[in-house]
C-alpha cells in the first residue's frame, strides 16, 4: 500500500469514528432532553391530580346537598356522606401521587417511560357513601342531578305556497314542486320545577322556502314594484327561493317519563305525545330566483340574485303536533313576502318535523 492509499484510509477511519461519535453524542443529549422533560411533565401531573380530587370532592358535595333538599337523605346523613367523601378524595390524592413518584423513579433509573394503562386514559369512580356505580373520566365531569335544559338538533320539510285576499293554495305557484326545508338547533328547558309537563323550546333555523309559480311565469323586479309576468320564450322550469334565519320559540305540552337513578333523574320525552305553539322571528339572508329555458336552440340555465323586494325581516306562526321524535308541522309568514306591493302574500308551510335528541 502507498503512502497516498495510507492517508486516505487513516483519514476515512478519523471521519468514521467522529461521525459516531457524533452520532452517540446526539442521541444522548436527546434521551436527556426527553427524560427531562417527561419528568417536568410528571411533576406537572402531581399538581393537576390535587385539583382534580378537590373538582371531584366539589362535585360530589353538591350532589349530597341535592339530596339534602330533595329531603332524600336527613342532615346527620349528608355530614356523615361528606365526611367519607373528604376522605376517599385524600386517599385517592395519596395514592396518585404514590403512582407518580413511581413512574418517576422508573424513568430516572432506566430512561425509559412506562404506561401501563390500556386505553390511556384513567377513570375513577364516583361514589356517595353507599351508593356508587357511574365513573367519569380523569378530566371530565360527573353527570348533574337534575338537568333542566337539553338540545336537540331540528329538521323539517315539506310543501310550501302563498296566499293572499281572494287566492287560495295552489292558485298562483304548483303545490308539488314548492317545498320548504328547515334545519336548525334547538334547547328546551322545563318550565316547572317538580313536573315536565310545560317545556319552553327555542332556538335558531335557517329556513328555505321555494315556490314554482304555475303557466310560464316568473318574478320581475321593476323598481319597488315585484310581479308575476310571463316569460318571454320557452320556459322549462322557474324557481324563486327566500332564504331566511329566524329564532323560533315554542311553548312545547305534553307527558314525560322520569327516570330516576342513584345520582340523578331525567324526564324522557321519545315515546310520548306532544304538541308544541309557538312563532319565529328573524331576517331575510338571501333571495334567488332560478329560470331554466331554451334560447337559440341551446338549454340555458340562469340564476339571478337580488333583492326582488322580499321583506327584510321576517315573523310568523308555527306549531307542531306529533310523537316522539315525528310530527306534523306548520308555520305561517304574518309578514308580506314582498314590501310595499300592492297585493300582499304570505308565505304557508305544512309538512314533517324531526326533532332529534
Amino acid at each position: 500500500m502507498n503512502t497516498i492509499s495510507k492517508f486516505v484510509v487513516l483519514v476515512s477511519l478519523c471521519l468514521i469514528a467522529n461521525t459516531t461519535v457524533a452520532q452517540e453524542t446526539q442521541v444522548d443529549s436527546t434521551k436527556t432532553k426527553g427524560v427531562a422533560y417527561k419528568t417536568k411533565e410528571l411533576e406537572a401531573l402531581k399538581e393537576r391530580i390535587k385539583e382534580e380530587e378537590r373538582e371531584f370532592l366539589k362535585t360530589e358535595v353538591e350532589l349530597i346537598n341535592k339530596r339534602l333538599e330533595a329531603k332524600a337523605i336527613s342532615e346527620e346523613e349528608a355530614e356523615q356522606m361528606k365526611k367519607e367523601a373528604a376522605k376517599k378524595r385524600a386517599l385517592n390524592i395519596e395514592n396518585r401521587i404514590a403512582i407518580i413518584d413511581n413512574k418517576l423513579e422508573l424513568l430516572n433509573r432506566n430512561e425509559v417511560y412506562y404506561d401501563d394503562i390500556e386505553d390511556g386514559q384513567l377513570r375513577f369512580g364516583l361514589n356517595i357513601g353507599k351508593f356508587s356505580g357511574f365513573s367519569v373520566p380523569r378530566n371530565g365531569k360527573p353527570k348533574k342531578y337534575d338537568k333542566r335544559t337539553t338540545s336537540d338538533f331540528v329538521w323539517a320539510m315539506g310543501f310550501n305556497n302563498a296566499i293572499g285576499d281572494g287566492q287560495k293554495i295552489g292558485d298562483a305557484y304548483n303545490f308539488l314542486n314548492s317545498g320548504f326545508v328547515e334545519l336548525g338547533v334547538a334547547w328546551k328547558t322545563r318550565v316547572l320545577k317538580e313536573s315536565n309537563f310545560i317545556r319552553l323550546k327555542y332556538g335558531f333555523s335557517f329556513q328555505w322556502n321555494k315556490l314554482t309559480p304555475k303557466d310560464d311565469r316568473y318574478f320581475v323586479q321593476d323598481g319597488n314594484v315585484t310581479s308575476l309576468e310571463m316569460f318571454p320564450g320557452d320556459l322549462k322550469e322557474s324557481e324563486f327561493r327566500i332564504t331566511n334565519l329566524v329564532i323560533p320559540i315554542h311553548f312545547e305540552f305534553g307527558p314525560s317519563k322520569k327516570i330516576e337513578r342513584k345520582d340523578y333523574f331525567r324526564y324522557s320525552t321519545s315515546k310520548h305525545f306532544k304538541i308544541g305553539i309557538g312563532g319565529y322571528a328573524g331576517v331575510n339572508i338571501g333571495t334567488q330566483q332560478k329560470l331554466r329555458y331554451k334560447e337559440d336552440g341551446d338549454r340555458v340555465t340562469q340564476k339571478i340574485r337580488r333583492s326582488y323586494n322580499a321583506t327584510p325581516f321576517v315573523y310568523g306562526l308555527s306549531g307542531y303536533v306529533g310523537y316522539g321524535p315525528l310530527s306534523v308541522y306548520a308555520k305561517y309568514d304574518l309578514n308580506p313576502m314582498f314590501e310595499n306591493q300592492s297585493f300582499d302574500q304570505h308565505n304557508l308551510s305544512i309538512g314533517f318535523r324531526f326533532d332529534l335528541d
